[in-house]
């Protein structure tokens, strides 16, 4: 994958998402006819729309067209990079990047279950890997 888009990766809209999950499902070059079936199916969205949201993301590195006939997709950030990308914005931007504050106010909301917290219990026992890694 191409990591230039990696850094711009968390600047992508929910609406250029709902394309890159495509993407991403398919895990191979989409042509726009195959974007557009599916996303005027999906969300109703134009022929225009999907156009500038695939030069949008092309512009943020997220997406390359492929040379040739037919105008095909492909994306250069992975499900797993923009994910990283993502987390890392959020513990950013609402815990100063600290994982440890945002697992704390999970435990204050009452969001992790006592098996929750065993089984993170046992994952940091065990260094950081999942059992049976």
């Amino acid at each position: 994958m191409n990591r230039a888009g990696i850094g711009r990766a968390e600047k992508i809209s929910a609406s250029e998402l709902e394309l890159m999950r495509i993407l991403w499902r398919e895990g191979r070059a989409v042509s726009f006819g195959e974007l557009r079936q599916e996303l005027a199916e999906k969300v109703g969205w134009e022929k225009s729309t999907i156009a500038t949201l695939l030069r949008r993301l092309r512009d943020k590195g997220a997406v390359i067209q492929e040379e040739g006939g037919a105008r095909r997709y492909s994306a250069c950030v992975t499900r797993e990079e923009y994910a990283l990308a993502e987390e890392k914005n959020m513990l950013d931007k609402l815990y100063s990047g600290s994982a440890k504050n945002f697992v704390a106010a999970l435990c204050r909301r009452g969001e992790l279950s006592e098996a929750d917290i065993d089984e993170l219990k046992e994952f940091f026992q065990l260094g950081g890997r999942e059992n049976g890694s």
